[in-house]
């Protein structure tokens, strides 16, 4: 996946679909992975993206976690049932173990947190295997970051549904919706 210059065949270009509900981080991001070689496609939903993954399914795809509509865990399994060797990176302003996992399982190859760049994006799809190397945290994760993980988690064993959630966390459907709108708290 080296940087191809734009003389080559653009049916030669690795296809990369970028699925994100911010137009103005796809308006950035697109150009600047045009510029490394890929023949990009973008989409603002997952409900569109999947229809255009129906007609020509990428190699690879960077698929936004939490968008209107379905969520990209939703998409994730999509794209993996269309094409198991699609090379997709889950990124997402809203960082927890459990969607992580969770994307992990469902076939994403690597999962990161924004705030990212084009080089960071290409490197994510490079890569094959974990990081050994990668540093472990010092400090434990706080009361209120537990409870987000936790909330994630249940939330995701329920596909989404947060009345189901609610009621498994014995809270009021209102409650969790107003700690789900809340930033993640810090580690």
């Amino acid at each position: 996946m080296n940087a191809l210059s734009t003389e080559e065949n653009p049916s030669e270009r690795p296809t990369l679909l970028l699925v994100d509900d911010d137009e103005e981080f796809l308006s950035v991001l697109a150009p600047a992975m045009k510029k490394r070689g890929f023949l990009v496609t973008t989409a603002n939903s997952a409900e569109s993206a999947f229809e255009l993954a129906k007609q020509d399914a990428p190699e690879y795809a960077l698929v936004d976690l939490k968008m209107s509509g379905n969520s990209g865990l939703v998409l994730v399994r999509q794209l993996t049932g269309l094409n198991a060797g699609t090379r997709i990176v889950v990124l997402t302003g809203f960082a927890s173990i459990t969607t992580a996992v969770e994307a992990i399982k469902l076939g994403a190859t690597h999962y990161l947190a924004k705030p990212v760049d084009a080089d960071e994006i290409v490197a994510a799809f490079k890569k094959a295997s974990g990081d050994t190397e990668v540093e472990l945290a010092a400090n434990p994760l706080t009361v209120d970051r537990l409870e987000w993980e936790h909330i994630q988690r249940v939330l995701a064993e329920h596909d989404g549904n947060i009345s189901a959630t609610a009621r498994s966390l014995n809270m009021h459907r209102r409650s969790l919706q107003r700690k789900l709108s809340k930033n993640p708290t810090k580690p």
